[in-house]
């Protein structure tokens, strides 16, 4: 098995496991409205498995060609022409995610000093979201590029769905 394969198993698991423990927070949240026990530390934390989600959740989204995609016009040009075009679109999410990747960096610095409110870890595990979120951004979007250079088909890439 490669190793693209094994990223996205482990961004998917992680982003399910994300995702369940929001639920169960939520969940717990919901219910100590109505039990004599009171939990300061879930609001908080359903906003950090949110983020972890959402990070661990996007690189998946770009490299399956999940996001929303408006093509009215690009669809009447030629194969070719699309094909470069979504190259430069991939460059551009290239270089927001190098971007990303550097004040991600950053801002993980900047959390060093800081707790959080509620819950017993500094600031920066929270802030490593936009860090990793921005390397495995980058890294899908040069999955996609080298896909389109090579003129070959993404084996990751969604097939339901359709035009409008």
């Amino acid at each position: 098995m490669g190793v693209l394969k094994w990223i996205t198993r482990i961004l998917g698991l992680l982003a399910v496991l994300c995702l369940t423990g929001l639920i169960i927070v939520v969940a717990l949240q919901i219910l100590s409205r109505y039990l004599p026990l009171s939990y300061v530390w879930t609001e908080e934390l359903t906003r950090y498995l949110f983020l972890y989600a959402i990070a661990f959740a996007a690189p998946l989204a770009l490299l399956r060609n999940e996001y929303i995609n408006v093509d009215l016009i690009v669809t009447r040009f030629p194969e070719t022409f699309r094909r470069y075009y979504d190259i430069g679109v991939y460059v551009t999410i290239a270089l927001i995610s190098a971007l990303l990747i550097k004040e991600g960096w950053t801002f993980i610095e900047i959390g060093r000093a800081q707790m959080s409110a509620t819950m017993p870890f500094q600031m920066s595990v929270i802030h490593a979201s936009l860090f990793i979120m921005g390397v495995f951004l980058l890294i899908m979007s040069l999955v996609r590029i080298g896909f389109l250079f090579k003129n070959k088909k993404n084996p990751y890439e969604t097939t339901y769905g359709g035009e409008l």
